[in-house]
């Protein structure tokens, strides 16, 4: 066999594994894939019909048919705000500080080492955290505050390690033509960096939102009810008028409690409001996964390098 030939039986072998591989990760994707499909539309088929006006403005109740998620819904919305006005700013702040303008040496190493083992921490023990931090020491209670408080300590390593992969993958001819032109740190940073690395951040915040929207074992650990048949007050209304700020003392519950409080009882009726409500959840996380990705492709669109 000459060598022509040795080097054709090589790439027909290499081509045939490179197939073989291919399949091989072909299965597994579908696995992944068919598996969310096959619950998802098992909680369509089960909780659609459920899915009324009334089911979305009424409270949680003792009857199946009269139960909503009014108070679960409203809830998960006011704690992710909180969340986010919260974990945004400071682990954009953070990354920008650890990658523009701390100075690499071994304090900052082990502060990113720490920062990258808090991504995969249980979030059980940020609810354990909290607990004896927001509820105990500072007094917060629980509340719509400390459960956003604990979210936001959640997500914050996830925002921090994206923003930092979106500044580094900016090309460092924008840094030096910035400084070349006569602009400052900060100048560079606001002007440059931001704008380019935009599309990353937004993408690494709403996929760290759309995680904290459905964690159910921190928010238990901090005292979430389990069945709340009220709303958090609307400032400036009531007798006596309520603060500015007085909805995040208020006691809550979530949509992730909700479904655990139906799942757990043994009327079929409740089972099915259950599955409303996670398909209702299951619609707002790929909703916002969704959204992640459509402002990725506008805001990468009208860049121009």
């Amino acid at each position: 066999m000459d060598r022509k030939s040795e080097l054709r039986a090589i790439i027909r072998a290499h081509k045939r594994w490179d197939a073989l591989f291919g399949m091989f990760g072909l299965l597994a994707m579908m696995v992944g894939v068919l598996t969310l499909a096959a619950l998802f539309a098992n909680m369509a088929i089960d909780g659609i019909p459920r899915l009324t006006g009334d089911f979305f403005t009424s409270f949680p109740s003792r009857r199946a048919g009269q139960a909503g998620i009014l108070s679960a819904w409203i809830g998960s919305v006011l704690v992710m705000f909180v969340t986010a006005i919260v974990a945004v700013p400071l682990g954009i702040a953070g990354a920008i500080y650890l990658e523009e303008y701390a100075r690499k040496n071994w304090f900052t190493d082990v502060i990113e080492i720490n920062i990258t083992n808090l991504a995969g921490v249980p979030s059980i023990v940020y609810g354990l955290l909290a607990l004896g931090l927001f509820v105990y020491t500072f007094g917060f209670g629980q509340s719509i505050l400390s459960a956003g408080l604990t979210l936001a300590l959640l997500i914050l390593p996830i925002v921090i390690v994206t923003t930092r992969e979106a500044l580094r993958s900016i090309p460092q001819h924008i840094r030096e033509g910035a400084y070349a032109c006569g602009a400052s740190q900060w100048q560079v940073v606001k002007h440059h960096l931001l704008p380019y690395g935009l599309p990353g951040i937004l993408t690494g915040v709403i996929i760290g939102l759309a995680r904290a929207i459905g964690e159910t074992a921190p928010i238990i650990t901090i005292g979430a009810l389990t069945f709340i048949a009220f709303l958090p007050p609307v400032p400036f209304t009531g007798e006596p008028p309520a603060g500015m700020l007085d909805w995040v003392f208020s006691p809550f519950t979530v949509m992730p409690i909700q479904i655990f409080n139906w799942t757990s009882r043994p009327d079929p009726a409740f089972h099915q409001n259950a599955a409303a409500a996670s398909f209702v959840l299951v619609f707002m996380t790929l909703g916002m996964n969704g959204l992640a990705i459509w402002l990725r492709y506008r805001l990468r669109k009208n860049i121009k390098w």
